[in-house]
């Protein structure tokens, strides 16, 4: 039995690929991971061509990050090719297996080894597996890789609101295996699904599905292994393997009074150790995570998890980041959680794409409710489709959610599998071809929910899956903020027995744009004030708080992030409706109110504290705080003390303020627990009003 840390350790190698460590690293009996991530060189072609300029670079990387940030509408999707060397030990031949993983090429990969075609992948979200050993020799070899985001018809994204990223955009690694191995061609998943029969307070009924690659079976067995944080052992069980060609185990355990994932407030997971044993020596072996949940979704009072009510808010994330585009490292989506656990989210939205795998785990870790989906997209508000009746582009996105399903099987923090993000019926109709989808997922994953997003009517799509989301911009593309209650109203009366979510819902901002009075700015200029995006916020989450039945609601978005269709706001080829900038360094005010609101961490927070010069001396002050009162005090004099409402807004109106700076002090609570914020704003008036003394 290995120890407690290895076995922690190893439950993350299949998402992390030891992308970080410089060395092979053998964690795993019988199975060694090489990090392909450094000394790549890259350069522009169509066709492998010779004696052109080659850059050296380092993955993950992409072409894109840098240009987009020019607000350049028609940046370069093209091809280009990256070749890096490996060395192959002399040792291992007709005793090992060699694997190349790549955590995700965008967006169609071809690969070659010793200038051999290998193999081919379509998608530039999900992982592939291509076995090389036939490719290789002795010594070093040559990988070369075409990585292409052209313009296709049958790969998708066929359109949508975020750039495609062109390049190595994650980690690649060689795998090392016995002859005999745990596969890692199946749809470049671990090869294990541990699926969860029947969980409950009493006892956790696992069937485990593990798909081997076999040669030859003679004294082969499969051993699996569940243990508990303190390295207990907690259930196990054996197979034997025998030579009849079926190269797929399945096996059953129990769990006794299981310590079940509980979210954020506890999000238990045991380790399942699945071993390949010949003459009961290991010879191949991976670890997964395991958190035992239940959860359901009622149409009237929303999502429970293992029998309780849970309230899942929170925001949907791009993976993408001012001058690095999608070619992230783990400490960005380590930052990135960081943020949303500040906020206090309890559910995240992965749009419009699978996600790293590092950011899976750590969901999985930290019990954040996740929403997965595939990037089936539509335009939104462009013109265009995302869907065209065509075998071959059908064939792909079949294949994409066959590999996201697969590939984060394991993950207990996923609940909900997208189909499709703001599809159209103008062009060729796509319910059809949905229903597919949606009975593919089920047969893929009978326990996980489906779900999509929309942008259209109540009754368009919504037989189509087993939960529904719209997304909708009440006050920002549309209608005014006051039309969301009465429409999510209209929506589950219409569908009673249909479990509704907001998907999206949010405004764009600048923190450096400001007004002293709220005046709808229009979307597609380019004066897209703090404030208004405050306001937007603090009355969608009035209306929807009262509302249970609406079982989830995603801000849109986390992060600004790039889209190269726009023309809005401070700058082109932006989308400003994060609650934290491009390059995650300002928080805007709308962060602070749900940070106030979904946060029990004591914080008090002055809104609008950015818009430092104005043109009125009349005023408010409003405070996001999660204590129950605040006080004030406006240069220097002590105002009054005002209890916050149900949406932890402390406001004072009709304050005047003193041509020239003044100085805001707010206060709540006293000796070690007391909270303080302030700031200065400077008043440029023609005529001279009335100062507070």
């Amino acid at each position: 039995m290995q120890s407690k840390n290895t076995i922690i350790i190893s439950l993350l190698i299949f998402s992390m690929a030891l992308s970080l460590k410089a060395v092979a690293t053998s964690i795993n009996p019988g199975r060694q991971f090489f990090p392909l991530n450094s000394k790549w060189q890259f350069y522009f072609a169509y066709n492998f061509e010779q004696n052109v300029q080659k850059q050296n670079v380092n993955l993950p990387h992409t072409w894109n990050a840098m240009e987009t940030l020019k607000g350049i509408a028609n940046y370069n999707r093209t091809a280009a090719i990256y070749e890096n060397t490996i060395d192959v030990n002399p040792e291992w031949k007709n005793k090992k297996r060699l694997f190349l993983y790549f955590e995700g090429v965008n967006s169609v990969a071809t690969v070659l080894v010793n200038n051999k075609f290998v193999g081919e992948h379509h998608g530039g979200y999900t992982g592939f597996c291509l076995e090389v050993t036939d490719h290789v020799k002795q010594g070093k070899n040559s990988i070369t890789v075409q990585a292409s985001n052209a313009y296709r018809l049958d790969v998708i994204p066929l359109h949508g609101d975020f750039n495609v990223y062109g390049g190595i955009h994650r980690p690649v690694s060689l795998i090392v295996t016995s002859e005999d191995c745990i596969s890692p061609l199946d749809y470049g998943s671990p090869g294990v699904y541990i699926r969860q029969k029947q969980v409950s307070e009493q006892s956790a009924q696992i069937e485990i599905s593990s798909k081997l690659s076999i040669k030859n079976a003679v004294g082969l067995s499969l051993k699996t292994t569940i243990y508990n944080q303190d390295n207990k052992m907690i259930s196990s069980v054996i197979s034997g393997i025998d030579n009849s060609g079926i190269n797929e185990i399945k096996q059953s355990l129990k769990v006794d009074k299981p310590h079940l994932w509980q979210a954020k407030s506890d999000p238990y997971l045991y380790a399942v150790e699945i071993t390949l044993l010949k003459d009961k020596k290991v010879i191949d072996q991976i670890i997964q995570p395991l958190g035992l949940r239940y959860f359901r979704v009622d149409p009237a009072k929303g999502f429970f998890l293992n029998g309780k009510y849970l309230d899942l808010y929170g925001v949907g994330r791009h993976e993408d980041v001012s001058g690095k585009g999608s070619a992230l490292v783990n400490s960005d989506h380590n930052h990135d959680m960081e943020l949303i656990k500040e906020l206090g989210a309890t559910a995240v939205r992965l749009t419009h794409y699978p996600q790293n795998r590092h950011f899976y785990d750590l969901c999985d870790q930290n019990g954040i409710i996740l929403w997965s989906e595939i990037p089936f997209v539509g335009p939104g508000g462009y013109t265009g489709t995302g869907y065209m009746n065509n075998a071959n582009l059908e064939n792909n996105i079949k294949t994409m959610l066959t590999e996201l399903i697969r590939q984060n099987y394991n993950h207990p923090s996923i609940c909900f599998w997208g189909i499709f993000n703001e599809l159209k019926l103008d062009y060729d109709d796509p319910q059809i071809f949905i229903k597919e989808l949606n009975t593919l997922a089920k047969k893929e994953d009978p326990d996980r929910l489906t779900t999509l997003a929309s942008n259209l009517g109540a009754h368009e799509f919504s037989d189509l899956t087993d939960l529904m989301g719209w997304n909708q911009y009440f006050g920002w593309y549309e209608g005014n903020f006051d039309d969301v209650g009465a429409w999510a109203d209209k929506v589950h009366h219409e569908l009673p027995e249909k479990p509704i979510a907001v998907s999206e819902y949010g405004a764009g901002a600048s923190p450096f744009k400001h007004i002293d009075e709220l005046v709808k700015p229009s979307p597609k200029g380019r004066f897209h004030p703090e404030e208004w995006q405050t306001a937007f916020h603090e009355k969608h989450w009035a209306e929807f708080k009262k509302r249970p039945f609406i079982w989830g609601k995603f801000i849109w978005v986390l992060a600004d992030f790039g889209s190269s269709i726009r023309t809005e706001g401070d700058k082109n080829a932006i989308n400003d409706k994060g609650l934290v900038t491009y390059d995650r360094i300002i928080k805007k005010d709308a962060f602070y109110f749900y940070k106030a609101n979904w946060n029990a961490e004591p914080m008090l927070y002055i809104a609008e504290k950015r818009n430092t010069e104005r043109k009125q001396s009349t005023t408010s002050v409003k405070v996001f705080s999660t204590a129950k009162n605040a006080k004030l005090w406006v240069n220097g004099k002590f105002i009054s003390e005002e209890k916050a409402n149900d949406i932890h807004v402390i406001q004072w109106d009709n304050l005047k303020l003193n041509t020239g700076i003044n100085h805001i002090e707010v206060s709540s609570g006293n000796g070690k627990s007391k909270l303080i914020d302030q700031c200065d704003w400077n008043v440029k008036l023609d005529d001279k009003p009335k100062s507070i003394r």
